[in-house]
């Protein structure tokens, strides 16, 4: 980039030009990828549930909340929703399970849907001509008496392993010996989940459910059995909807906060640092476009508190050109030349810039780690805009510098 600045810029400027397309909500940018926005900018409804959780031992209560989880979230995904979003809490024996649901449009329904207890079900599987069909069998979840990850205890590969109570047992025998060197279908709310090829008949009310499984995958399997078969029940506690309407108008109201938060901080650069400021509102002009196109790709669910995470990288980024403007100052005023006070303003300013941002992204890591709901959506947005900010400062700027550097003047304050 040193040698040819000029075109990295120009480079640069295409990817701010075809992200800016690509974020406009109409035209190409909304066929292409609509954005995904928050319940609080969407409208919807936001769903509490408290989880019963008086008869599941305390070893498998993590495990029934998690598959409780991934049935839900599974569940409120069909109801085409822009970007559902489903998080647990719990504290000793009361545990919450809650749902939003931006843009969902019967209500009533999703309620209905999402508070029926998660159905586990074993089935044969029938070939007939060129179609597999599942037969149902009498076994299904209230016969499970929990399921965990365990390991072989020859190569470490994790396994799963199921238990069942005594009539569950006999009724496993015959299905399994029933459908020998045959898949065994395993449903969780008719969708399958598992189809293990049967070995032999299983006796003794445990089975062993083996094949390329991570302990991550392994994991969810676990999960998604004690979903099924612990008794967990959820009840609605809390209801909360929001209009379209406030939606809609709470979205207008933070983009107009965000034009003209980021036109007065331009404003402020190049009243204060002249050309350089100038290079500084190009450089965030580009930050901006590029920061909102990597969120509409992932893509984020932007709300409310996510767009104040962005809103707040903006001026981060405004800060670290700050930082080096002030260094090449310093170095012009020492006699540099400037080709030299430039690198070396750089140079001297990035230590800063480097721990300043640092630590920021390491508290948008906690934040987003340690906390649910729209706090992650803030942590999220701030720790990937900082990390675009630092290449828009760095970088960005730098290439504007040594590009137009011969015309450059010397910077004064106003």
């Amino acid at each position: 980039m040193r040698r040819h600045p000029a075109f990295w810029l120009m480079v640069i400027a295409l990817a701010a030009i075809f992200a800016a397309v690509f974020v406009y909500p109409r035209g190409w940018g909304a066929s292409a990828r609509p954005w995904q926005l928050g319940l609080d900018l969407e409208g919807g409804a936001h769903l509490v549930y408290s989880i019963d959780l008086s008869k599941v031992a305390p070893a498998d209560q993590s495990s029934v909340i998690a598959g409780l989880r991934d049935v839900i979230d599974r569940r409120v995904n069909l109801f085409g929703v822009g970007e559902p979003q489903v998080y647990t809490a719990q504290s000793g024996n009361q545990a919450e399970l809650d749902v939003d649901l931006p843009g969902v449009k019967d209500i009533a329904q999703a309620i209905q849907q999402i508070g029926q207890t998660p159905i586990l079900d074993f089935r044969e599987v029938q070939t007939v001509g060129s179609s597999t069909q599942y037969v149902y069998t009498n076994l299904d979840g209230q016969y499970i008496t929990g399921a965990q990850m365990v390991y072989d205890q020859t190569t470490g590969q994790p396994q799963v392993q199921v238990n069942f109570n005594t009539e569950g047992a006999q009724i496993f025998a015959k299905v399994t010996a029933a459908n020998v060197g045959k898949p065994l279908a395993i449903f969780l709310d008719n969708q399958l989940i598992e189809a293990p090829v049967v070995q032999q008949a299983i006796t003794g009310g445990s089975a062993l459910i083996t094949g390329n499984f991570t302990i991550q995958s392994a994991q969810q399997l676990v999960e998604r059995f004690n979903a099924g078969a612990l008794p967990a029940p959820i009840t609605l506690i809390n209801q909360q909807t929001v209009s379209p309407t406030l939606g809609s108008n709470s979205l207008q109201e933070v983009v107009v906060a965000g034009i003209i938060g980021t036109l007065l901080v331009i404003l402020f650069m190049i009243f204060y640092y002249r050309i350089l400021g100038v290079f500084a509102a190009m450089s965030l002009i580009i930050y901006v476009a590029l920061t909102l196109g990597l969120f509409k790709l992932i893509p984020i669910t932007l709300s409310l508190a996510g767009i104040a995470g962005f809103i707040l990288t903006i001026g981060m980024a405004v800060d670290a050109n700050i930082l080096i403007f002030e260094r090449i100052k310093e170095e012009l005023g020492r006699g540099l030349p400037r080709p030299a006070a430039i690198e070396e303003g750089f140079r001297r300013a990035w230590p800063s810039i480097r721990d300043s941002n640092t630590s920021t992204i390491i508290t948008a890591v906690i934040l987003y780690f340690f906390t649910s709901s729209f706090v992650q959506g803030f942590a999220l947005t701030l720790g990937l805009g900082v990390l675009v900010s630092l290449f828009s400062a760095i970088t960005t700027t730098r290439l504007f510098l040594r590009t137009f550097m011969k015309e450059l003047p010397k910077p004064s304050h106003a």
